[in-house]
């Protein structure tokens, strides 16, 4: 059930726990004061009463025997007026009987309940002094304790306490109340803007209000909220971006399918068609036939290796089987072929290790990319490729790829293309990053990407 309350009422009841706590451990502590006080007051005021008698019949023996009973009576008299004592005189000729003033008090005062009495009163205690004049006994005066006026007194104070302190407590409970609800009044702000994020609405802040804690979470609440505005922006422009690559990428291979297969088809169709006129109309040149199949061969041969750079683009061959370091001799000696004038070296570390194929085929695309800027705009005339090992401060081993080339750098007006882009988006996705710095020798792209061992 107390998981199921609000923060607000638990903090509530938690005050009010300690409160009623408080209260009770205050009248718990007055009820166990009660018995000690008690019986020390019973024992002052049965010496106080003895030393003042004495005082009152200190002459008692020089007085005749009926000077002395009045005497005694009047000293009875008086002495029935004091609090929590009852005084009483056994024998003589004036008995004593209860005063009215003492009746009185005893029925006008408020009785504290019996439990409370058996509590804390005490034994009672008794004196007798005797009665003497010139040797004639004339009784004597018992004074015992009467404990009943200050259980009384206690048991009224208990009652104020009570009363009092529950006041004091239903007071402060009330006012913490109140600022534990304005305190925590931002939470509701908070939940509310939480449920509008969760909605899509990326446009929502929260003014910092209450405590400096509740003030700094609505203050992170807010860069939240941007971070991930801007991240749904950037997933959705990734998203366009993606759909753009890909529309690009196949209007590029239909443009190479078209402007390269096209016109090798026509031909090795003319050439077919004229082979088959040469020998359907029994004309058997021998030498023109060879010319035919030789020209058809080289044919073959163009549209093979126009076939392989496709294939190449679309998927690496050999990465899988061969490893990454035959995958990019190959593509290094494809460019080769046809810029044999443009000397490029690869480092690749032997410490590399295994890596999965998401992380071998992004840092292929990363070296295919800048080869392709390289030798199609950069007028170089030797390229470096290295591929290492880096240890980044997180702990996180990483793949540092650079390459290097001897061109002319970034032009001044120099706006990304979609193939940087793309590679780019390929290494942010596995939580790398690349850079393109131009120099006084060249461009250096280097691409930092998380090492992903093969699982």
């Amino acid at each position: 059930m107390w998981q199921t309350l609000s923060l607000r009422t638990r903090l509530n009841l938690l005050v009010a726990a300690v409160l009623l706590i408080g209260l009770a451990a205050n009248i718990a502590r007055l009820v166990l004061e009660a018995g000690p006080r008690v019986q020390a007051e019973d024992q002052n005021v049965i010496r106080l009463a003895g030393e003042f008698t004495q005082a009152l019949l200190s002459g008692l023996n020089e007085d005749g025997v009926d000077e002395a009973d009045l005497r005694v009576a009047r000293a009875l008299e008086g002495l029935q007026r004091l609090r929590h004592v009852r005084v009483s005189r056994e024998g003589g000729k004036l008995p004593s009987e209860p005063s009215e003033t003492q009746i009185t008090r005893s029925e006008g005062e408020r009785r504290p309940p019996a439990w409370f009495v058996a509590l804390i009163k005490p034994e009672p205690t008794t004196i007798r002094i005797p009665l003497v004049s010139h040797g004639n006994d004339l009784g004597s005066l018992v004074i015992g304790s009467e404990p009943t006026d200050e259980i009384s007194e206690i048991w009224d104070g208990i009652v104020t306490q009570l009363v009092v302190g529950a006041c004091i407590a239903l007071v402060l409970f009330l006012i913490t109340a109140a600022v534990v609800s304005r305190a925590l009044g931002p939470l509701n702000s908070l939940a509310g803007a939480m449920t509008r994020v969760e909605a899509g609405d990326y446009s929502t802040r929260v003014a910092p209000a209450g405590p400096p804690e509740l003030a700094a979470i609505c203050g992170r609440l807010n860069h939240l909220v941007d971070v991930l505005g801007s991240a749904m922006e950037d997933r959705r422009q990734l998203a366009g971006r993606l759909v753009s690559l890909q529309d690009s990428e196949r209007k590029e291979v239909a443009r190479e399918l078209h402007d390269e297969f096209g016109p090798y088809l026509f031909a090795l169709r003319a050439h077919l068609a004229s082979l088959e006129a040469a020998v359907g109309g029994g004309y058997a040149d021998a030498e023109l036939l060879l010319r035919r199949c030789r020209a058809m061969t080289e044919q073959l041969g163009a549209l093979q290796q126009v076939n392989r750079q496709i294939l190449e683009r679309l998927r690496p061959v050999g990465l899988a089987e061969l490893g990454l370091g035959e995958a990019l001799n190959g593509l290094i000696g494809m460019w080769q072929q046809t810029h044999p004038d443009v000397s490029v070296e690869l480092s690749v570390s032997p410490l590399l290790g295994a890596l999965d194929e998401t992380t071998e085929l992004t840092i292929y695309r990363v070296v295919q990319e800048a080869l392709t800027n390289t030798f199609r705009h950069a007028g170089a005339s030797s390229v470096g490729i290295s591929i290492a090992t880096l240890n980044s401060n997180a702990g996180q081993p990483a793949i540092r790829v650079e390459v290097r080339d001897n061109g002319s750098g970034l032009p001044a007006d120099y706006k990304t293309g979609l193939g940087t882009i793309g590679m780019r988006e390929r290494v942010t996705a596995l939580g790398g990053s690349v850079s393109m710095n131009s120099t006084p020798e060249g461009l250096v792209i280097e691409a930092l990407v998380p090492a992903r061992p093969v699982i």
